[in-house]
Protein backbone atom coordinates (compact mmCIF):
# COMPACT_ATOMS: atom_id res chain seq x y z
CA UNK A 1 0.00 0.00 0.00
CA UNK A 2 1.59 3.21 -1.15
CA UNK A 3 1.82 5.98 1.42
CA UNK A 4 3.14 9.53 1.19
CA UNK A 5 4.69 11.15 4.26
CA UNK A 6 6.00 14.60 5.12
CA UNK A 7 8.62 15.11 7.82
CA UNK A 8 7.78 16.98 10.97
CA UNK A 9 8.78 20.55 10.41
CA UNK A 10 8.07 24.16 11.22
CA UNK A 11 8.63 27.02 8.86
CA UNK A 12 7.95 30.69 8.23
CA UNK A 13 5.45 31.64 5.58
CA UNK A 14 5.59 35.16 4.15
CA UNK A 15 2.54 37.29 3.43
CA UNK A 16 1.40 36.84 -0.20
CA UNK A 17 1.39 40.56 -1.02
CA UNK A 18 4.98 41.07 0.10
CA UNK A 19 6.38 40.96 -3.40
CA UNK A 20 9.71 42.63 -2.73
CA UNK A 21 11.41 39.59 -1.23
CA UNK A 22 11.03 35.82 -1.33
CA UNK A 23 11.73 34.64 2.20
CA UNK A 24 13.19 31.26 3.08
CA UNK A 25 14.16 30.61 6.68
CA UNK A 26 16.04 27.89 8.47
CA UNK A 27 16.68 27.68 12.19
CA UNK A 28 20.29 27.16 13.19
CA UNK A 29 22.60 27.76 16.15
CA UNK A 30 24.00 31.28 16.27
CA UNK A 31 27.21 32.40 17.88
CA UNK A 32 25.84 35.91 18.19
CA UNK A 33 24.00 36.31 21.44
CA UNK A 34 20.23 36.72 21.08
CA UNK A 35 20.24 36.68 17.27
CA UNK A 36 19.06 34.45 14.42
CA UNK A 37 20.42 34.19 10.94
CA UNK A 38 17.87 34.63 8.21
CA UNK A 39 18.73 34.41 4.55
CA UNK A 40 16.68 36.59 2.25
CA UNK A 41 16.81 36.47 -1.51
CA UNK A 42 15.89 39.61 -3.37
CA UNK A 43 13.50 39.38 -6.29
CA UNK A 44 16.07 41.20 -8.43
CA UNK A 45 19.25 39.71 -7.06
CA UNK A 46 20.57 36.19 -6.71
CA UNK A 47 22.37 36.76 -3.42
CA UNK A 48 21.88 39.05 -0.43
CA UNK A 49 23.35 39.07 3.04
CA UNK A 50 21.48 39.78 6.23
CA UNK A 51 23.15 40.47 9.54
CA UNK A 52 20.86 40.76 12.53
CA UNK A 53 21.11 41.56 16.21
CA UNK A 54 18.51 41.95 18.92
CA UNK A 55 17.73 45.54 17.92
CA UNK A 56 19.08 46.11 14.42
CA UNK A 57 19.11 44.40 11.04
CA UNK A 58 21.23 45.53 8.10
CA UNK A 59 20.56 44.23 4.60
CA UNK A 60 23.25 44.58 1.98
CA UNK A 61 22.56 44.10 -1.71
CA UNK A 62 22.97 45.94 -4.97
CA UNK A 63 20.18 48.35 -4.10
CA UNK A 64 21.07 49.71 -0.72
CA UNK A 65 20.67 49.32 3.01
CA UNK A 66 17.47 49.07 4.98
CA UNK A 67 16.86 49.19 8.68
CA UNK A 68 14.99 46.43 10.47
CA UNK A 69 11.78 48.44 10.85
CA UNK A 70 11.58 49.10 7.11
CA UNK A 71 11.98 45.40 6.38
CA UNK A 72 9.26 44.52 8.88
CA UNK A 73 6.86 46.88 7.16
CA UNK A 74 7.39 45.11 3.84
CA UNK A 75 7.53 41.54 5.14
CA UNK A 76 4.74 40.31 7.40
CA UNK A 77 5.58 36.78 8.49
CA UNK A 78 3.65 34.34 10.59
CA UNK A 79 4.72 31.08 12.13
CA UNK A 80 2.85 28.01 10.94
CA UNK A 81 2.13 25.28 13.56
CA UNK A 82 4.06 22.05 13.72
CA UNK A 83 2.55 19.35 11.49
CA UNK A 84 2.95 15.73 12.57
CA UNK A 85 2.30 12.81 10.22
CA UNK A 86 1.61 9.23 11.28
CA UNK A 87 4.40 6.71 10.85
CA UNK A 88 3.99 3.52 8.85
CA UNK A 89 3.86 1.51 12.08
CA UNK A 90 1.07 3.69 13.49
CA UNK A 91 -0.97 3.46 10.29
CA UNK A 92 -0.58 -0.32 10.15
CA UNK A 93 -1.60 -0.61 13.80
CA UNK A 94 -4.81 1.37 13.23
CA UNK A 95 -5.55 -0.58 10.04
CA UNK A 96 -5.09 -3.91 11.80
CA UNK A 97 -7.57 -3.02 14.56
CA UNK A 98 -10.29 -1.72 12.23
CA UNK A 99 -9.88 -4.43 9.58
CA UNK A 100 -9.92 -7.21 12.18
CA UNK A 101 -13.25 -5.98 13.53
CA UNK A 102 -14.66 -5.63 10.00
CA UNK A 103 -13.61 -9.15 8.98
CA UNK A 104 -14.98 -10.74 12.15
CA UNK A 105 -18.37 -9.09 11.67
CA UNK A 106 -18.47 -10.03 8.00
CA UNK A 107 -17.65 -13.65 8.85
CA UNK A 108 -20.56 -13.73 11.30
CA UNK A 109 -22.83 -12.30 8.62
CA UNK A 110 -21.89 -15.08 6.19
CA UNK A 111 -22.47 -17.71 8.91
CA UNK A 112 -25.89 -16.25 9.71
CA UNK A 113 -26.89 -16.44 6.05
CA UNK A 114 -25.72 -20.07 5.90
CA UNK A 115 -27.76 -20.90 9.01
CA UNK A 116 -30.85 -19.34 7.45
CA UNK A 117 -30.28 -21.31 4.25
CA UNK A 118 -29.93 -24.57 6.18
CA UNK A 119 -33.41 -24.14 7.63
CA UNK A 120 -34.89 -24.08 4.12
CA UNK A 121 -35.70 -27.62 3.08
CA UNK A 122 -34.66 -28.76 -0.35
CA UNK A 123 -36.26 -32.23 -0.34
CA UNK A 124 -33.24 -33.85 1.27
CA UNK A 125 -33.27 -34.37 5.04
CA UNK A 126 -30.54 -32.69 7.08
CA UNK A 127 -30.23 -32.11 10.86
CA UNK A 128 -29.32 -28.48 10.11
CA UNK A 129 -32.93 -27.95 9.02
CA UNK A 130 -33.84 -27.77 12.72
CA UNK A 131 -31.06 -25.36 13.75
CA UNK A 132 -33.37 -22.37 14.07
CA UNK A 133 -36.12 -24.10 16.04
CA UNK A 134 -36.42 -23.04 19.67
CA UNK A 135 -38.42 -24.87 22.35
CA UNK A 136 -40.07 -23.35 25.43
CA UNK A 137 -38.34 -25.54 27.98
CA UNK A 138 -39.33 -24.77 31.59
CA UNK A 139 -40.39 -21.30 30.52
CA UNK A 140 -37.11 -20.54 28.76
CA UNK A 141 -36.60 -20.64 24.96
CA UNK A 142 -33.73 -23.00 24.15
CA UNK A 143 -32.32 -24.43 20.94
CA UNK A 144 -33.82 -27.79 19.95
CA UNK A 145 -30.41 -29.34 19.34
CA UNK A 146 -29.39 -28.49 22.92
CA UNK A 147 -32.13 -30.68 24.46
CA UNK A 148 -32.38 -33.47 21.88
CA UNK A 149 -30.26 -35.63 19.61
CA UNK A 150 -31.08 -35.18 15.93
CA UNK A 151 -30.12 -37.86 13.42
CA UNK A 152 -30.80 -38.58 9.77
CA UNK A 153 -31.58 -42.31 9.26
CA UNK A 154 -32.17 -41.85 5.53
CA UNK A 155 -32.26 -39.17 2.83
CA UNK A 156 -35.89 -38.20 3.46
CA UNK A 157 -36.42 -38.45 7.23
CA UNK A 158 -35.17 -37.07 10.55
CA UNK A 159 -35.24 -38.58 14.01
CA UNK A 160 -35.46 -36.35 17.11
CA UNK A 161 -34.71 -38.08 20.42
CA UNK A 162 -35.01 -35.77 23.47
CA UNK A 163 -32.72 -36.18 26.46
CA UNK A 164 -35.76 -35.57 28.67
CA UNK A 165 -38.86 -37.47 27.49
CA UNK A 166 -41.12 -34.99 29.24
CA UNK A 167 -40.13 -32.44 26.59
CA UNK A 168 -41.56 -34.49 23.68
CA UNK A 169 -44.81 -32.52 23.55
CA UNK A 170 -42.96 -29.22 23.73
CA UNK A 171 -40.64 -30.23 20.87
CA UNK A 172 -43.56 -31.42 18.76
CA UNK A 173 -45.38 -28.12 19.30
CA UNK A 174 -42.29 -26.09 18.35
CA UNK A 175 -41.87 -28.05 15.08
CA UNK A 176 -45.55 -27.64 14.16
CA UNK A 177 -45.39 -23.87 14.79
CA UNK A 178 -42.22 -23.46 12.71
CA UNK A 179 -42.11 -22.65 8.98
CA UNK A 180 -40.64 -26.03 8.03
CA UNK A 181 -43.92 -27.26 6.58
CA UNK A 182 -43.32 -30.75 8.01
CA UNK A 183 -45.75 -32.71 10.22
CA UNK A 184 -44.00 -34.49 13.14
CA UNK A 185 -44.90 -38.00 14.27
CA UNK A 186 -44.63 -38.60 18.05
CA UNK A 187 -44.58 -42.23 19.23
CA UNK A 188 -43.92 -41.39 22.88
CA UNK A 189 -40.20 -42.10 22.60
CA UNK A 190 -38.95 -40.13 19.61
CA UNK A 191 -40.26 -37.72 16.99
CA UNK A 192 -39.99 -38.67 13.34
CA UNK A 193 -40.04 -36.17 10.50
CA UNK A 194 -40.57 -37.10 6.87
CA UNK A 195 -39.28 -34.47 4.48
CA UNK A 196 -41.40 -34.38 1.31
CA UNK A 197 -40.08 -33.26 -2.05
CA UNK A 198 -41.12 -29.63 -2.67
CA UNK A 199 -43.40 -28.93 -5.63
CA UNK A 200 -42.33 -26.70 -8.52
CA UNK A 201 -44.32 -23.78 -7.09
CA UNK A 202 -42.81 -24.34 -3.66
CA UNK A 203 -39.32 -24.33 -5.14
CA UNK A 204 -40.00 -20.95 -6.75
CA UNK A 205 -41.15 -19.57 -3.40
CA UNK A 206 -38.05 -20.92 -1.70
CA UNK A 207 -35.82 -19.36 -4.36
CA UNK A 208 -37.39 -15.97 -3.64
CA UNK A 209 -36.77 -16.44 0.08
CA UNK A 210 -33.14 -17.36 -0.55
CA UNK A 211 -32.65 -14.37 -2.87
CA UNK A 212 -34.15 -12.04 -0.26
CA UNK A 213 -31.93 -13.38 2.51
CA UNK A 214 -28.90 -13.03 0.23
CA UNK A 215 -29.71 -9.38 -0.46
CA UNK A 216 -30.10 -8.76 3.27
CA UNK A 217 -26.64 -10.25 3.70
CA UNK A 218 -25.21 -7.90 1.06
CA UNK A 219 -26.72 -4.89 2.82
CA UNK A 220 -25.28 -6.07 6.14
CA UNK A 221 -21.80 -6.43 4.62
CA UNK A 222 -21.93 -2.93 3.10
CA UNK A 223 -23.04 -1.47 6.43
CA UNK A 224 -20.09 -3.13 8.16
CA UNK A 225 -17.71 -1.62 5.61
CA UNK A 226 -19.33 1.78 6.17
CA UNK A 227 -18.73 1.46 9.92
CA UNK A 228 -15.06 0.77 9.17
CA UNK A 229 -14.84 3.92 7.06
CA UNK A 230 -16.39 5.95 9.89
CA UNK A 231 -13.77 4.57 12.26
CA UNK A 232 -11.00 5.84 9.95
CA UNK A 233 -12.69 9.23 9.57
CA UNK A 234 -12.82 9.53 13.34
CA UNK A 235 -9.08 8.87 13.53
CA UNK A 236 -8.57 11.58 10.91
CA UNK A 237 -10.50 14.09 13.05
CA UNK A 238 -8.31 13.10 16.00
CA UNK A 239 -5.24 13.93 13.84
CA UNK A 240 -4.02 10.33 14.02
CA UNK A 241 -4.37 9.82 10.26
CA UNK A 242 -4.09 12.14 7.29
CA UNK A 243 -6.66 12.52 4.53
CA UNK A 244 -4.46 10.53 2.13
CA UNK A 245 -4.07 7.77 4.73
CA UNK A 246 -7.83 7.49 5.07
CA UNK A 247 -8.34 7.28 1.31
CA UNK A 248 -5.85 4.41 1.03
CA UNK A 249 -7.38 2.57 3.98
CA UNK A 250 -10.89 3.01 2.56
CA UNK A 251 -9.67 1.39 -0.66
CA UNK A 252 -8.40 -1.57 1.40
CA UNK A 253 -11.82 -1.93 3.04
CA UNK A 254 -13.42 -1.96 -0.40
CA UNK A 255 -11.26 -4.97 -1.30
CA UNK A 256 -12.34 -6.73 1.90
CA UNK A 257 -15.99 -6.01 1.06
CA UNK A 258 -15.57 -7.42 -2.46
CA UNK A 259 -13.98 -10.55 -0.98
CA UNK A 260 -16.95 -11.25 1.30
CA UNK A 261 -19.54 -10.33 -1.30
CA UNK A 262 -18.02 -13.05 -3.47
CA UNK A 263 -18.22 -15.53 -0.58
CA UNK A 264 -21.88 -14.66 -0.10
CA UNK A 265 -22.55 -15.09 -3.81
CA UNK A 266 -20.94 -18.55 -3.74
CA UNK A 267 -23.17 -19.57 -0.81
CA UNK A 268 -26.23 -18.32 -2.67
CA UNK A 269 -25.33 -20.17 -5.88
CA UNK A 270 -24.85 -23.41 -3.94
CA UNK A 271 -28.26 -23.10 -2.25
CA UNK A 272 -29.92 -22.19 -5.53
CA UNK A 273 -28.42 -25.30 -7.10
CA UNK A 274 -29.81 -27.46 -4.28
CA UNK A 275 -33.30 -26.01 -4.66
CA UNK A 276 -33.38 -26.52 -8.42
CA UNK A 277 -32.17 -30.10 -8.15
CA UNK A 278 -35.11 -32.53 -8.48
Amino acid sequence: MAMSFSPVRSFLQSKPNASLFALSASFRDSRCKGSDYVRIQSASSNASALASSSSYVRIQDNVGRFCCKEVEKKLMCKRVGVVRCATIEEIEAERAVVEKDVRERMERTIENVKTNFNSIRTGRASPSMLDRIEVEYYGTPVSLKSIAQITCPDASSLLVQPYDKSSLKLIEKAIVNSDLGVTPSNDGEVIRLTVPQPTADRRKELLKIVAKQTEEGRVALRNIRRDGVKAYEKLEKEKKLSEDNVKDLEADLKKVLDEYLKKLEDVYKQKEKELLKV
